[in-house]
Order: structure tokens, then C-alpha cells, then sequence
């Protein structure tokens, strides 16, 4: 149906879903906020399970869809690049944080934790490609151990923030992670109403994500334009909007270590869209029906993640341009990654 929309017509209807996506991210926020003080799960685990997982599923669906209809390279490289803008979009957040290195100030075991099971989580499709094309049932065994490994790091998350063995050191700049006073107005609302409101919102994002993927299949056909490019610079932009602006009122309302646990848990649950693609994709393993270009997305996002986790270890309190020195790395890579995609990679 779509081969016969005027372009008009697409670009519309992909810009309408885009927004639909952002503005549904700016009510998630609050949401996440409020069942992070309701559930006692703290800003940082609810920010990378709870709004990690609702932000990154409009690109949930985007993969799954695309691996469904045989476009193995547009999925891959739409939850790949995900992860490396959603890690751009934290040194942004940066730069809106004027106090001090937003790193610094949200200091956080439990993110730390979770960068480095991403860090693992990235190497497993590296793994996948060095091995033979073994499936079962057409699925590669690494889709059934990534979310092994993400359900274990959860549990292992919660220990790590009930019962942790070393803490951040305190400073001025440092922001506690206290549950807020809500109004009487916000009171009268269930911890069930909320839930049930969160949940609506993450099915909107998810039929946005279904027509996304949709109109960029059609238009790298329409266009001939690389699955890989459009799969990391465009579908993967437009699905991480809501991290883009749920991380920034995150900061803009003191929410720390729900803005850094966002990024990381959602880059984390990104992750997830590789099992499900791979599982939706019925010509074999994903891993090995795509090519270099969307694997050099693994090694920048692996790359990137190395970058801030470095930062939240060594929590420089300000850089070179009032923003953290990773902060900057991390725009410089990003950048310098996308000019190699557009120019090199694709010709």
C-alpha cells in the first residue's frame, strides 16, 4: 500500500508518528518519576528498567517489524544505532546541566553496573559473528542469551543498590536520589492508575514505531538508499527521541539519576531488539545476513559506553567547556561516526 503514497504522504505520516513518540516520552517521564518514589525502586533502576524499557520500545517494534519483512540490516542497525545516539543524548543533557558535570553529580552505583553489562550485552553480536551460522529454529543461540544476561543483570542490579559494597564519594555538586513530596492531587492517583497510564502510553509509542518502520523500509526501496544508513541515522534517531527528552526533563526537574539510568537502561534493553529481530527474521541468523556497516555501529556504541563509564567512575566535576571531558568525547565520536556512515562506509 505504501508503494503507492505520494512522497508527501510519507514524509507526513512519518513526521506525525515522530511526534506522537516525542510527546508520549515527555509523559513517561513524570510517570517513571512518580513510580520510582511509589515503588521505592529509586531513580536509577527505574530509570533503566522502567523508563529504559518504555522509551526504547517504539524501536522494539521498529526491528521487529523490519526483521519480519526480511529487512535484516535496517533492524540490526536500529537498535545498534539507537544505542549510540540515545549515549550522545546524555552529553547533551550535559550541557543543559550548568552546576557541574552531569556525571559527576549523579553519582550512582547501580548505573555504573548497568554500563558495564551493556558493555557485555554489545559484545555478544561480535561473538555471533565470529561463530558459524548455527540456529535453532532459525534463531542464533546468542538471541537466547541476551536476555538471560539482561534478566540476571536486573536481579544483580537490585543487589547492587540494596546492599552495595563501596559508595560515591559526597560532594557539593553531588544530587541525593530522595523520593519527592507529591501534591494531594497526585496522591488521589493509584500506584495501579499509574502503571495503567504508563503502559497506555508505551502501546501509542508502539504503533508509532510500527508505521516508522514501515515508511523507512519503503523509502530505502523507493530511494535505494543503504538499510544500514537509514536503519542507524534515521529510524534509530527518530525511535530515541523520547530518550532525548525524557533525559532532559529529567535533568530539568533534578532527576539525575533517573536522566543517566534512562540512557543506560535503554541503551541495555536495546539490546533485547536483536533477540526479537533475530527471531522475527525467518532466513536465518540476523547476525550473519548483515555487514560490516552495521557492525561498526557495535563497535562505536561499545566504544561510547567504555567513554561514560570512565566518566561516571572518575566524575570530573568540570571540563574544558563547562561540560565533563567524556562528554565531549562522546559528541566527537558520534559525529565523526556518522561522517565515516554517510561518506566512507556507504560511498
Amino acid at each position: 500500500m505504501l508503494a503507492q503514497w505520494p512522497m508527501i504522504a510519507l514524509l507526513a505520516s512519518f513526521a506525525l508518528a515522530a511526534a506522537i513518540i516525542f510527546f508520549s516520552g515527555l509523559r513517561l517521564t513524570i510517570l517513571a518519576d512518580r513510580l520510582a518514589d511509589r515503588t521505592g525502586l529509586g531513580e536509577a533502576i527505574a530509570g533503566g528498567v522502567l523508563l529504559g524499557a518504555a522509551t526504547s520500545f517504539s524501536g522494539t517494534i521498529v526491528s521487529i517489524t523490519a526483521a519480519f519483512d526480511g529487512h535484516a540490516s535496517l533492524a540490526f542497525s536500529n537498535s545498534i544505532g539507537g544505542i549510540a545516539v540515545q549515549t550522545a543524548f546524555l552529553a547533551i543533557a550535559d550541557v543543559t546541566y550548568r552546576k557541574a558535570n552531569l556525571e559527576h553529580a549523579a553519582a550512582e552505583l547501580a548505573n555504573i553496573f548497568q554500563a558495564l553489562v551493556l558493555i557485555g550485552l554489545l559484545a555478544l553480536p561480535l561473538s555471533a559473528m565470529v561463530l558459524p551460522e548455527f540456529t535453532i529454529f532459525a534463531v542464533h543461540p546468542v538471541s537466547f542469551l541476551i536476555p538471560l544476561v539482561y534478566a540476571g543483570s536486573l536481579v544483580a542490579s537490585r543487589i547492587v543498590r540494596e546492599t552495595p559494597m563501596w559508595h560515591p564519594v559526597s560532594t557539593s555538586e553531588t544530587r541525593d536520589d530522595f523520593p519527592e513530596e507529591e501534591s494531594d492531587a497526585a496522591r488521589k492517583q493509584s500506584t495501579q492508575r499509574l502503571f495503567a497510564m504508563f503502559f497506555v502510553f508505551m502501546g501509542i509509542m508502539g504503533c508509532a514505531g510500527w508505521a516508522i518502520a514501515k515508511i523507512a523500509a519503503e523509502m530505502t526501496i523507493r530511494f535505494d538508499l543503504s538499510a544500514s544508513l537509514v536503519g542507524a541515522l534515521m529510524t534509530a534517531v527518530t525511535t530515541s527521541l523520547p530518550e532525548l527528552v525524557t533525559t532532559l526533563a529529567a535533568v530539568r526537574r533534578g532527576a539525575l539519576q533517573l536522566a543517566v539510568g534512562g540512557i543506560i537502561g535503554g541503551n541495555t534493553f536495546d539490546t533485547l531488539f536483536l533477540t526479537a529481530a533475530d527471531v522475527s527474521y525467518r532466513d536465518g541468523s540476523l547476525y550473519h545476513a548483515i555487514g560490516m556497516a552495521d557492525y561498526f555501529w557495535v563497535v562505536v556504541s561499545i566504544l561510547m559506553t567504555v567513554i561514560l563509564t570512565a566518566g561516571l567512575l572518575m566524575r570530573e566535576r568540570k571540563g574544558p567547556i563547562s561540560i565533563g571531558l567524556e562528554s565531549t568525547l562522546l559528541l566527537m565520536i558520534y559525529v565523526g561516526a556518522v561522517v565515516l556512515q554517510a561518506i566512507v562506509l556507504n560511498g
